[in-house]
This record gives structure tokens, sequence and C-alpha cells, in this order.
């Protein structure tokens, strides 16, 4: 039933969205999933870097 999930999905989805719906969805999905990659990476090495060199001592 696992491996029958996915394939179930990719054929609804072929069904029910036309190709051009489908592959605008991915691409934003996909620019927008990378840009909060990237501000959490920035911010995590920021963090890093501020406890490191004693950022909020005093």
């Amino acid at each position: 039933m696992k491996r029958a999930f996915p394939l179930v999905l990719i054929a609804f989805l072929c069904t029910t969205l036309s190709s051009c719906e489908l592959v605008e969805g991915i691409f934003k999905a996909g620019v927008w999933v990378g840009v909060i990659v990237v501000v959490v990476v920035v911010a995590l090495v920021i963090w890093i870097l501020s406890k490191i060199f004693g950022g909020g001592r005093s």
C-alpha cells in the first residue's frame, strides 16, 4: 500500500491538473522552499558566529 500511494497521487494530479499548472506549482514551491532554506541557513550562521565570538556578553 505504501508503494501504491505515490503512484495514485501522481495519477490523480495528472488527471486533475493541466501540465502548465503542475509545472508552475512545482517551480513556485521550489523557489519559496529555496528562499526559506537560505534565510534559515544565514540566520543559523549568524547565530553560531555570535555565540562563538561572544555576542551578547556585557
